[in-house]
């Protein structure tokens, strides 16, 4: 394993820091609920369509200047521009690439910023646990960029930041899904990169994870998560897919994306990539076929699509 490909599961990895040991408050476990706007931006995001979500966000940061969401949804769209930019075939499979310093990379970190800010300042004045949860959201969406770019030691600062926001928000609320996925990757992954864990748990003594709770974990994220369901079910075929080889299972778990969501590229690209694993050679066509015709609105993921998908294409001739 590369050690660019390491840096980036630093940065996934540690924004759950130490989530196994938040104790758990009597404070109320609603279900969290999201303005009418967030939620339709959301799915144009996860249909594959991060620009009009941006737009959507910063129609809803103009209205409400005062709430991190809207900076949360821009990011979490920025991110998934960045991915799908970033993405090629190693080992055979669909990863992310070593990313370097881009130009955009500043406004990410300010809008990210931003979110902390707003969530901070509301937090001075009544603490909730959707607020900690959004401030750990944006600390980790800062994670991810820098592991991204292999800066481990940002990674790593950003990634402890954001684990106290999410003990927190899971003090308040033991039963908030979205910061379980955090849970869940983090004890999915520090029981899974052996290589990783020694490194930091010399520096920073990190416990163990444990994979099969790690996996609970996720899958109790994607199935009552809000605003990271997408993303736990995503991650958890991915990583099933990359670390287990549960192609079967992998499939399985990423079928609903692709159905509910057939034009988003990142989703049809996994999906494409697990079918030519099981042989499954008429819906590896059809699903890479369907991502490299796809009018995909960023240059960058477009042109990485049809690549990728092409190259796939071409294996099963």
């Amino acid at each position: 394993m590369t050690r660019t490909f390491i840096a980036f599961y630093v940065g996934l990895a540690l924004f759950a820091i130490l989530l196994v040991s938040a104790p758990a408050a009597s404070a109320g476990t609603e279900k969290l609920t999201l303005p009418p706007e967030i939620s339709q931006a959301l799915e144009k995001m996860h249909e594959g369509d991060p620009d009009a979500a941006i737009q959507a966000a910063h129609d809803f940061e103009q209205a409400h200047r005062e709430n991190p969401l809207g900076y949360l949804l821009e990011n979490e769209a920025r991110w998934w521009k960045v991915f799908c930019a970033a993405c090629e075939i190693k080992y055979g499979m669909v990863n992310t690439a070593k990313g370097s310093k881009r130009r955009e990379d500043d406004a990410y970190f300010a809008v990210a910023d931003k979110a902390i800010h707003l969530a901070e300042a509301q937090i001075a004045k009544s603490e909730t646990a959707e607020l900690r949860l959004y401030a750990g959201i944006a600390w980790a969406l800062k994670a991810q960029l820098y592991g991204l770019r292999s800066e481990n030691r940002n990674a790593a600062r950003a990634g402890v930041a954001a684990r106290t926001e999410f003990i927190r928000a899971l003090q308040l609320d033991p039963k908030m899904a979205d910061a379980m996925v955090g849970l869940g990757l983090y004890n999915y992954y520090v029981d899974t990169l052996p290589s990783i864990i020694k490194v930091l748990k010399f520096f920073m003594g990190i416990p163990g994870g444990n994979k099969a709770e790690g996996i609970r974990q996720l899958e109790t994220g994607m199935k009552e998560g809000v605003l990271m369901s997408v993303e736990a079910r995503f991650y958890l075929a991915k990583n099933l897919r990359t670390y287990d080889q549960q192609y079967e299972r992998a499939a399985t778990i990423a079928e609903p994306l692709v159905a509910k969501y057939p034009r988003n590229p990142v989703f049809l690209l996994l999906l494409g990539n697990l079918d030519v694993e099981l042989g499954r050679n008429a819906k590896a066509s059809e699903h890479l076929g369907a991502a490299a015709s796809l009018p995909v609105s960023d240059p960058a993921c477009a042109a990485r699509t049809r690549e990728i998908a092409n190259t796939f294409l071409a294996s099963l001739q």
